[in-house]
């Protein structure tokens, strides 16, 4: 398997890197610096692309010129949030100008630049899988208040759609994952059990994440999931 997660340094982008290939694979992992301690299985090829998606256009010519011609599974996993965001200090009328077209930037403009670079890789393969990490926020009556953001999210699941109907014919598999508040802090190197006690209830342990995105990769060229909604079991706005 070809597979390259954008947004893979830490949290949920790093439990895919170093959850999801096994021997012989190849991953490319794109982000703003390399890790330099992540645990694979033996024989994967790993590569690294340095890339800030804040300057849209200038990392997606980067990311271009280095990713292989192939590619199997493209996981979009970059998205960035106001700085008061899920607090009681967060005023959208608070935020700046130049904040919220950052923002913009990262989880609009950037993928969209992006994707239309890599999905020729991708339709090269028999069985292409797109994967967009996408949010809770960005689901309609989500319960949250966070302007920009929500509205990217809200936005990626439009581009999926859209995506879908443009390579249906090209067998291009698009599934967003509408994710509840992550417990990013317990890796993959942590139990499960003792990952599912953080947050009493309130936060999705990245390892379920991982493990719903294995079935997708299991998946025939037959068929597909549209849309994935993981909460955290706790979360009373669903």
């Amino acid at each position: 398997m070809r597979l390259m997660v954008v947004g893979a340094s830490k949290g949920l982008g790093r439990a895919f890197v170093e959850g999801l290939c096994a021997a012989e694979d190849h991953v490319i992992g794109v982000s703003r610096a390399r890790p330099n301690d992540l645990r694979l299985p033996n024989s994967v090829c790993l590569d690294w692309i340095e890339a800030d998606l804040a300057d849209p256009l200038e990392a997606a010519m980067q990311i271009e010129r280095q990713v292989p011609p192939e590619l199997d599974v493209l996981i979009y996993n970059l998205g960035v949030w106001e700085e008061a965001a899920f607090t009681d200090e967060y005023k959208f009328l608070d935020d700046s100008d130049e904040s919220i077209v950052a923002m913009l930037n990262i989880n609009i403009t950037g993928i969209i630049l992006l994707l239309k670079r890599l999905i020729p890789k991708l339709l090269c393969t028999s069985n292409p899988k797109l994967i967009l990490t996408g949010s809770t926020s960005g689901l309609r009556q989500s319960g949250r208040s966070e302007v920009t953001f929500g509205a990217s999210k809200f936005a990626l699941t439009g581009i999926g759609d859209a995506l879908r109907e443009s390579f249906r014919d090209d067998g291009l598999a698009v599934t967003c994952l509408q994710l509840g508040y992550l417990n990013t802090e317990d890796g993959l190197a942590v139990p499960l059990d003792e990952a599912a006690l953080r947050g009493d209830g309130q936060l999705v342990p990245v390892h379920d994440v991982v493990n719903i995105v294995k079935t997708l990769l299991n998946l025939s060229g037959a068929s597909y999931v549209r849309e994935l909604v993981l909460p955290a079991i706790c979360d009373e706005r669903f």
